[in-house]
């Protein structure tokens, strides 16, 4: 008789196998996913139309170290939202490397039934066809209420903090609205109204390089002749962002379809900052000396809590770090600090290396300004020298007034 238990212990063995790896092959495919992010740039027009379609614009983002291998997005629009064509509700990327993003266009009819408010869809994402499709809900603003007040509303004030950029950062856009209506009714065709302006809402629209990280503002009551709202936003600076001028749509729903505003917000981004000149020599004779430094900050606004450090193998320096505080634009400021080798007798070169440290608004900044020599000398001392110099000198002083002396005694001996 044949011995099945063997076999049979063996296919329970491979079954449990494959049982435990089940949920760990189906996490690994799950956070392949976890590693995308996806976002709502924009949309327009703002609010979405009833009975007209809306473009909606989505960003989908690869912020892992490793490359997503074959990317793709879906949309799932809920009442009163419905895809223009079913053809069009998946997008495959393909690849996308680590911290590289995407942005797909999509277009959603608003129905005709549709009631002012806020409408919802889905956006389903992943990494792969053999990864699991994660979600994300958005929601945008549908229609307005309309009121027949004829207050306008306009844009002043606007305030970046800090006020120039770098990439990296974290700050805030401020400004004000106001009514700029300057009595309380107007006479329009023979009829009356109000100057009333409302601000329904104020929405800052980011971009893929600056996010807007706040919530739209909802205004809930009316501004009479001029009277005014501010209004802040905080935004996120890309790392990988270029300098220049960037421009964030910031689009306001007021009284009514015509008094509605749509303006161009400036952000301005700029990566200079402080630099560290030497102002003589990086020399140490004899294992030491005082070493001087221009620091200057080119950067458009002023910075805060500026630092010097300096580091070399075999070299101390004092102080270890010089504070150097706050600088406005275009400043410079010279700083001496004492260099001071561990062997006085070493000659060569080192390589000397500036950091800096320093705030631009709340954001800190550590930068390596770059590597420069140092030049080590032994300079033979001539004090003995100058010794012996100074006592034959004198000597001869001495005995030139001796000479003299005696000469002039002589002189007057004969005389007599």
């Amino acid at each position: 008789m044949k011995n099945y238990k063997r076999p049979i212990g063996i296919l329970l063995l491979l079954v449990m196998l494959f049982a435990a790896a089940g949920p760990m092959l189906a996490s690994a495919a799950t956070s392949s996913s976890n590693t995308l992010r996806v976002d709502l740039l924009k949309y327009d027009p703002y609010p979405a139309d009833i009975g007209s379609y809306v473009d909606v614009w989505i960003k989908v983002e690869n912020f892992a170290s490793g490359t997503a291998e074959d990317v793709s997005i879906k949309i799932e629009p809920e009442y009163p939202f419905s895809l223009d064509s079913e053809g069009n509700a998946i997008k495959n990327f393909g690849i996308l490397p680590p911290d590289r993003a995407a942005i797909h266009e999509y277009r959603l009819y608003v129905d005709d039934g549709a009631k002012a408010g806020t409408g919802s869809f889905d956006i389903l994402y992943r990494a792969s066809d053999e990864s699991t499709w994660q979600k994300t809900t958005f929601d945008i603003k549908v229609g307005s209420t309309t009121f027949d007040s004829k207050g306008t509303v306009g844009l002043s004030n606007v305030i970046s903090s800090p006020e120039v950029f770098m990439p990296g950062d974290e700050g805030s856009v401020s400004f004000t609205l106001t009514n700029t209506a300057q009595q309380s009714t107007i006479l329009i065709d023979g009829e009356s109204y109000d100057t009333y302006a409302r601000v329904q809402s104020a929405t800052l629209m980011g971009t893929d390089m600056i996010t807007v990280t706040s919530q739209p503002y909802e205004g809930k009551g009316v501004l009479g002749p001029g009277d005014f709202v501010q209004v802040t936003y905080n935004i996120e600076i890309s790392d990988s962002i270029e300098d220049g001028i960037y421009f964030l749509d910031l689009v306001m729903i007021g009284n009514s379809h015509s008094f509605n505003n749509n303006w161009m917000v400036p952000v301005v981004v700029d990566s200079s900052a402080v630099r560290v000149i030497p102002s003589m020599p990086l020399v140490l004779e004899n294992g030491k000396a005082d070493l001087e430094f221009d620091v200057a900050n080119i950067h458009p606004n002023a910075l805060s809590s500026v630092l010097v450090k300096l580091e070399a193998d075999g070299v101390e320096f004092l102080p270890q770090e010089y504070f150097v505080g706050s600088m406005d634009p275009d400043e410079l400021f010279t700083i001496e600090i004492e260099a001071k080798a561990e062997d006085p007798d070493k000659t060569g070169q080192v390589n000397l290396t500036i950091y800096t440290n320093y705030r631009n608004g709340l954001n800190e900044h550590d930068e390596v300004i770059g590597t420069r020599v140092l030049t080590l000398e032994h300079v033979e001392e001539d004090g003995n020298n100058t010794a012996l110099a100074i006592l034959l000198i004198g000597g001869i002083i001495v005995a030139v007034a001796y000479y003299m002396y005696r000469k002039k005694g002589l002189r007057i001996s004969m005389d007599r």
